[in-house]
């Protein structure tokens, strides 16, 4: 909008030179019509940011340098446009009531001419003016339109990202709450049975009694991996920034039996919730996986952002090498997540023994 106004008062004060080289307007005019330009192209945007008053002062300062040229030049052509141009900034800065006494006086610019004359070309300039204000003022409301439309868009993303995040929550809940009700109150079951059946065996049965012993290992096990994985189901990632979510996890592993480190590269920066989700699962799988099947002395977490519009998350270790588990869902969850948000997930054989995971996402 401010650009259209400038080109328009550029072409207006034009016109003036061509009528004064013309022969139809005073060189007189020249002086207030620089005088206009300078106002409506520079001091506009400054005075639209200042308060009403600020506005008022403006508009009545600008009527009468438009006042000036328009009598100085003889009613130019030129000058009319300018008028034109005053409308259109009263518009975009006064009340409609304002313009509207603007628009009503400028017809009286012609109160020397004989009368038909006057009235002839005094409709004609309110007419214009009319007009001015009436394009001036759709072009704002489409302005306006544009704008709360783009926002209404933006709230709908926002609620849309929400509400797609409370149906993960549920779901999530869901699921645990069917392991935790169904397949952990099972083995619970059989764990208390099979204890209970030791409990009553005769003394000499010492090989029944190693089998039931393993069996109630493995079900207690079991127990403690049903309940892990409810827990990862409802847990949420920790609200502290991802480089200390990692160096928790890695004091985990730590305790666990596996020395593990953290390393970050490059200056670390903002990521979606989303995002850093995705980034800690992966250091959470990878680390779990580690403790598990790697048999590895030690392990290493590194958060890289040295590269721009992306981040890489390694997990390295020096056990016995990269080998999915067979069914295993942990790594094609990981993947799911790195596609969701157009990246990659990698297992392979680690340089020097051992696996490394890598997931690379936008960020």
């Amino acid at each position: 909008m401010k650009a259209a106004m400038t080109v328009l008062t550029v072409a207006a004060f034009l016109t003036v030179l061509i009528d004064v080289a013309g022969g139809s307007a005073s060189a007189a005019s020249l002086i207030p019509a620089a005088l206009f330009l300078v106002m409506a192209t520079f001091g506009f945007g400054g005075v639209a940011r200042r308060s009403e008053r600020w506005h008022y002062a403006y508009v009545v300062v600008l009527f009468l340098v438009g006042y000036a040229v328009f009598v100085v030049s003889d009613a130019s052509l030129g000058a009319t446009l300018l008028l034109v141009v005053l409308v259109s900034q009263t518009v975009l800065l006064l009340p409609i009531t304002a313009v509207a006494v603007v628009v009503l006086l400028l017809p009286l610019f012609h109160a020397g001419m004989a009368l038909d004359e006057g009235l002839r070309e005094g409709l004609g300039l309110l007419a214009a003016a009319i007009f001015a204000a009436v394009v001036t003022k759709l072009l704002v409301r489409e302005q306006e339109a544009r704008a709360a439309l783009a926002e209404a868009h933006e709230r709908l993303r926002t609620y849309a990202i929400e509400v797609e995040r409370l149906a993960a929550v549920q779901e999530r809940n869901r699921v645990a709450r069917d392991i935790h009700d169904g397949l952990g109150h099972a083995l619970t079951v059989v764990q208390m049975q099979i204890k209970a059946a030791r409990a009553v065996l005769p003394p000499h049965a010492d090989r029944a009694g190693e089998m039931l012993a393993k069996a109630q290992d493995q079900a207690e096990e079991a127990l403690r991996e049903v309940r892990r994985s409810v827990g990862a189901l409802r847990e949420q990632r920790p609200a502290a920034p991802l480089s200390e979510a990692l160096g928790t996890l890695a004091a985990e592993t730590s305790a666990a039996g596996v020395p593990t480190v953290v390393e970050v590269r490059g200056t670390g920066r903002a990521l979606s919730p989303e995002t850093e989700e995705s980034l800690f699962r992966a250091a959470q799988e990878g680390l779990t996986n580690v403790r598990r099947h790697a048999r590895a002395s030690r392990a290493e977490l590194c958060l890289d952002y040295s590269r721009p519009a992306l981040v890489r998350l390694e997990v390295r270790d020096d056990g016995v090498g990269a080998e999915p588990a067979p069914g295993g869902f942990g790594l094609l969850g990981l993947r799911e997540r790195a596609a969701h948000l157009g990246g990659t997930v990698t297992l392979e054989p680690a340089s020097g023994g051992g696996s490394l995971l890598v997931m690379e996402v936008p960020g």
